[in-house]
């Protein structure tokens, strides 16, 4: 093959995956759609250049322009949040977790932290960027249901264990955290929270979920692609502690952890934050609704959506437990050969040692859905379509397609014409 024919080979691969994708249900909870604004903005020359340091103190010449955008991201984010400080260069949420573990837990301490099967993302984890700090990471107490933080019991181990840092936020992530309920607590030993909004930042920019900062949260970190519809960035914000407080996070951020900082994103994240701000209050709702009405629907169907009790969530997700279908890893698969994309995942109380390959739960977000404009009515189709492939054993590629076709146009920000007009 020559480097023509592998050349066209690349592009067919791009072009296949963009039409299957085009044709799916997406119910992968850490995904969404840049709209055709943003994700204009993303061809730009800002691919090729340089800019290290922060705007007006750069160690790169020829960044004027870039400085603007950043100048002004960083002005939206910091309103969008109510925040007194913000950094927007870190290329994704994980990176942005690195800063904030290296700055503030240097030397070690304890760290308390959700648990991988609680919900935790890997990068609290003793494997993942925390574990490279802290000296022991301890697991927050939940309530009974498995899905929400006993606040009552954490603030006890917060007092026993003195940690210096207590991470809140999820990956599986149904319900608010108790920031305003552990702050006191957290006060008497001098640890800081961190909450890690990645998974519901636009439901918080939106003011749908909760609001961290105003809860007594020090810091959230995040990335900028999920419910929050930008391209793949993170950030950090905190509230007001002064320069010496915020000092070691920025020298964290650069030259800890980044250099260049992917800066042809940029633009596209001033132009989806644009869009939160503009739209973000409707969708976070017109989300939240239909999260509610998929775990219903699915429930009404006889699956085991996880806290029915409770309204199953709070946020763009649900969680099911498939362990009666062979568990979360074969329902996944078939599902995703039914043209419905959704992610195995563990649940509460299961050990991720024997089961992290094939657990019994799935994570579903409806996030990308809703901002194609699917509504309640379409969540109890999804539910039809997935009982019909899981309980049934039907081939519903059709009509995964037929649903989906229905839906070509993503909403809830601007089109292309809106970068000229």
């Amino acid at each position: 093959m020559t480097a023509k024919e592998s050349l066209h080979q690349i592009a067919g691969i791009c072009r296949r995956h963009e039409t299957w994708r085009q044709e799916t249900i997406n119910l992968i909870a850490s995904e969404n759609v840049l709209s055709p604004a943003a994700r204009r903005l993303l061809d730009t020359d800002f691919h090729h250049r340089y800019a290290e340091g922060h705007p007006g103190a750069r160690y790169y010449e020829g960044t004027k322009f870039i400085d603007e955008i950043e100048t002004e991201t960083h002005k939206l984010i910091l309103k969008i949040f109510g925040a007194a400080r913000a950094d927007v260069r870190l290329p994704s949420g994980t990176m942005a977790n690195e800063a904030v573990f290296s700055a503030l837990m240097k030397g070690g301490g304890v760290a308390l932290a959700h648990g991988i099967a609680g919900g935790g993302h890997i990068s609290h984890a003793r494997i993942g960027a925390l574990g490279k700090r802290a000296d022991k990471i301890l697991e927050l107490p939940r309530l009974a249901d498995g899905f929400r933080m006993d606040a009552a019991a954490t603030r006890a181990k917060i007092a026993e264990h003195k940690p210096r840092l207590v991470v809140l936020g999820r990956s599986l992530f149904l319900f608010p955290e108790p920031v305003a309920e552990i702050r006191e607590a957290c006060d008497e030993v001098g640890a800081t929270i961190l909450f890690d909004g990645s998974h519901v930042l636009g439901l918080i920019a939106g003011g749908m979920f909760q609001s961290p900062l105003a809860e007594g949260a020090d810091l959230m970190t995040a990335s900028t692609h999920k419910t929050f519809f930008g391209p793949q960035r993170g950030i950090i914000v905190s509230r007001e502690k002064g320069d010496d407080w915020w000092k070691p996070i920025d020298r964290a951020v650069f030259p800890g952890v980044t250099s260049n900082h992917h800066l042809f994103t940029l633009p596209s994240l001033w132009a989806a934050s644009l869009e939160v701000v503009e739209f973000g209050a409707a969708y976070a709702q017109a989300t939240i609704a239909n999260a509610k009405a998929l775990g219903q629907a699915l429930h009404d169907r006889g699956f085991a959506v996880a806290a029915p009790d409770l309204g199953f969530t709070e946020s763009h997700q649900i969680a099911i437990d498939v362990k009666d279908f062979g568990g979360g890893r074969d329902v996944s698969r078939k599902l995703s050969d039914n043209g419905i994309i959704c992610n195995m995942n563990l649940l509460p109380g299961e050990d991720p040692r024997k089961n992290a390959r094939n657990p019994q739960g799935l994570r579903i977000g409806v996030q990308e859905m809703t901002r194609f404009g699917m509504g309640p009515d379409e969540m109890g189709r999804i539910a039809e379509i997935f009982g019909a492939c899981v309980k049934d054993g039907q081939n519903v590629t059709a009509d995964a397609k037929a649903l989906r076709d229905a839906f070509p146009t993503i909403g809830y920000g601007f089109s292309e014409a809106d970068l000229s007009s």
